[in-house]
């Protein structure tokens, strides 16, 4: 079985637990691994417990992975999910590169 963590925005909180709002009904997230968060925050839930805070834009593009995934399995087109790799080849990173 494969864990996939999903990107929820606070909406409710307290002091070890929050309701947070991801793609379907609001859901409360143990917070006891990230402390106690902000209204609006986002975090990065596993199985009903948050184990990362993200930035907006990071979950942002969490978000976008996870359709381009629902988009694939579906046979739909997914390219407008990563507009920063269209049209151009992949890259190494510099420490994989030889000198």
């Amino acid at each position: 079985m494969m864990c996939i963590g999903v990107p929820m925005q606070v909406i409710e909180a307290g002091p070890h637990w929050a309701w947070c709002q991801g793609s379907g009904d609001a859901v409360q997230v143990d917070t006891r691994l990230v402390g106690e968060q902000r209204l609006g925050a986002w975090l990065l839930v596993f199985q009903g417990a948050a184990r990362e805070v993200l930035s907006e834009p990071r979950a942002r593009l969490v978000l976008d992975a996870l359709a381009a995934l629902s988009a694939a399995a579906a046979g739909d087109p997914f390219d407008h999910l990563f507009p920063d790799l269209v049209g151009r080849e992949p890259q190494l990173p510099e420490f994989l590169r030889e000198p």
